[in-house]
């Protein structure tokens, strides 16, 4: 596999799977509903830094940005969103996006990554706290989930 930055170009090979996963309203807090030009700008927002997962094909399988959480003199908590498509699930290639931002966040000063929306339901909540990410509090029944109703909203935060 390659991790490398994305490009404007990979957004064609991002968006599928970004769609599926946010369309299925089960593990982000974005609108089931984003259009594809409101996902592009939020997710490849010049502000953010953003990678892909190559597999040994070519094709991008996952994708994750990098962004400070907060502004000014709190710039320095890093923040990330990731995705992995799921037809390429179990295959270790989030935990290998994981562990390179990790030490892209902190090769570029960040003190800590904090997520502020975690789905308790998220099978992600394991991987993070596999990092090292603890969860600072829980937002109970902050996300209506599609499947399980009302479930909570982790905030999880790990020192870098």
């Amino acid at each position: 596999m390659l991790i490398r930055e994305a490009t404007a170009d990979d957004w064609p090979r991002i968006w599928p799977f970004w769609h599926r996963i946010v369309a299925a309203g089960e593990t982000y807090a974005w609108d089931p509903g984003t259009s594809e030009e409101e996902a592009r700008v939020l997710w490849m927002n010049p502000a953010k830094r953003v990678y892909v997962v190559e597999d040994d094909s070519g094709a991008v399988v996952a994708s994750a940005y990098l962004t400070p959480n907060y502004g000014g003199p709190a710039a320095r908590i890093a923040n990330a969103g990731f995705m992995v498509d799921p037809d390429r699930g179990g295959r270790g290639y989030g935990r290998a996006l994981a562990d390179h931002l990790l030490t892209e966040a902190r090769a570029a000063g960040y003190r800590g990554m904090v997520f502020n929306a975690v789905v308790e339901t998220n099978p992600a909540v394991k991987l993070w706290t596999s990092f090292g990410f603890t969860i600072l509090g829980t937002v109970p029944d902050a996300f209506d989930h599609p499947r399980h109703g009302p479930v909570g909203l982790h905030i999880m935060y790990r020192a870098l």
